[in-house]
């Protein structure tokens, strides 16, 4: 039961930006834009402001390196056994490899773990933004007639102002350079509006996707993936790896977390099968009702 009160504020705010959604009808792309463009970088701003550089850095980038590339293969691997189409391959493989780490994972892991671990998690969804806005536009494109090519990745990440944003901070910080208290308490204020906002975001999203005609063997296939693979490769990960209790749990969680709502701009963007990636979203999102509870129970939480 405890564990359930950890996870209730998140589907709380789920199911207002969900309710919302249904009944008044946002515009999901500007309130997404505004908590991409306008809040988060704060957020990162002041997560690697705030936090000395370590060994740490440098193995959450290890972990998820690795991470993409066993789940990279593992669904490459299925989609070509089970006789999946270019595009139906693309397909899985964004629902499989990229997990939602910035607005369900980060606050899951805030109210799990508290402050230090959610510093933690905001460093995660950096780096995790920046891998699906390289690879995540290429194996988009794959599946579809329109390629992308590496000038359209680097036209997407370099207009990413959270890659700014935490540069700064990192240079701020390396250097001991002292805001102002005022500035830091106006920094924090957009800071802590971010992360409910992305959250309305999420529960938007689901409100919008609609169940498809799709081959649900392709969904039933990247949902094992998603939620049971990638734990599970995650702590085999981890077993080789020195890092503290703490930041273990964290990478844990994170890859424990549904399918990222993002893969479907993109799967909208290139025509590559959308109706299959937003169903399995929908899916693995509604399904993390029950294991992300397990996964908490697991590490003791």
């Amino acid at each position: 039961m405890e564990l359930l009160f950890i996870i209730f504020p998140v589907f709380f705010i789920f199911a207002v930006g969900f309710i919302g959604q249904k009944l008044i009808g946002f515009n999901i792309k500007s309130i997404s834009t505004t908590a991409l463009y306008l809040m988060s970088p704060f957020l990162a701003f002041r997560t690697f402001y705030g936090n000395p550089l370590t060994w740490d850095y440098f193995y959450i980038v290890l972990f998820n390196l690795l991470l993409f590339l066993f789940l990279f293969l593992l669904v490459w691997s299925t989609a070509r056994i089970m006789g999946a189409t270019r595009s139906e391959r693309s397909a899985m493989i964004l629902g499989g490899v990229f997990m939602n780490s910035g607005n369900y994972g980060a606050p899951v892991v805030l109210f799990a773990l508290g402050a230090i671990g959610f510093d933690y998690a905001v460093i995660i969804m950096v780096f995790h933004a920046l891998i699906m806005n390289t690879f995540g536009i290429f194996i988009a494109s794959i599946g579809s007639d329109e390629r992308a090519t590496w000038q359209d990745a680097l036209h997407r990440v370099v207009r990413m102002p959270l890659i700014y944003a935490a540069a700064l901070g990192i240079c701020l910080q390396f250097f001991a350079f002292q805001l102002p208290d005022p500035l830091m308490e106006g920094i924090s204020l957009v800071a802590d509006a971010s992360i409910p906002t992305v959250m309305l975001v999420l529960g938007m999203q689901l409100a919008a996707m609609t169940k498809k005609k799709v081959a649900y063997r392709y969904v039933t296939a990247v949902t094992l993936i998603r939620m049971v693979a990638s734990p599970a490769i995650a702590m085999l990960i981890l077993v080789f790896l020195p890092v503290n209790d703490l930041l273990r749990m964290v990478l844990i969680i994170q890859a424990s977390m549904p399918a990222a709502a993002n893969t479907t701009l993109f799967a909208l963007q290139f025509g590559t099968e959308p109706d299959l990636v937003s169903f399995t979203t929908f899916v693995t999102t509604l399904i993390s009702i029950v294991t992300i509870p397990v996964i908490l129970l697991l590490l003791g939480v």
